[in-house]
């Protein structure tokens, strides 16, 4: 395993309930800023392996990227219970919600 993805769930495990991180964030925090892409393909691959805590994490504006309407409804259901709240355009307001694991 390479050390970037290594390095991305060790990030994805330290994000407590109740927050969320961006992609782009999480890519940075693993020491690669531009590799949202591959922590997006983590996620994909390696989310079921590990545990992963794969609904705390959205794009860059709060947003779900999900695209099949089954995996969005799951993704917020998931945050919704851990106490995550959505506002009407369906966006985490990140100043409130976003963890900064610094």
């Amino acid at each position: 395993m390479q050390p970037f993805t290594i390095s991305v769930i060790g990030i994805l495990r330290s994000i407590p309930e109740g927050k969320v991180m961006t992609y782009g964030q999480v890519a940075s925090a693993a020491g690669s800023p531009r590799a949202a892409r591959q922590v997006v393909r983590v996620l994909h691959t390696l989310s079921g392996k590990y545990d992963l805590p794969w609904h705390r994490v959205v794009n860059k504006s709060g947003e779900i990227a999900l695209q099949d309407d089954i995996s969005r409804s799951v993704q917020q259901s998931l945050l919704e219970g851990e106490g995550v709240h959505f506002d009407t355009a369906g966006c985490v307001d990140l100043e409130r919600y976003q963890w900064d694991e610094t």
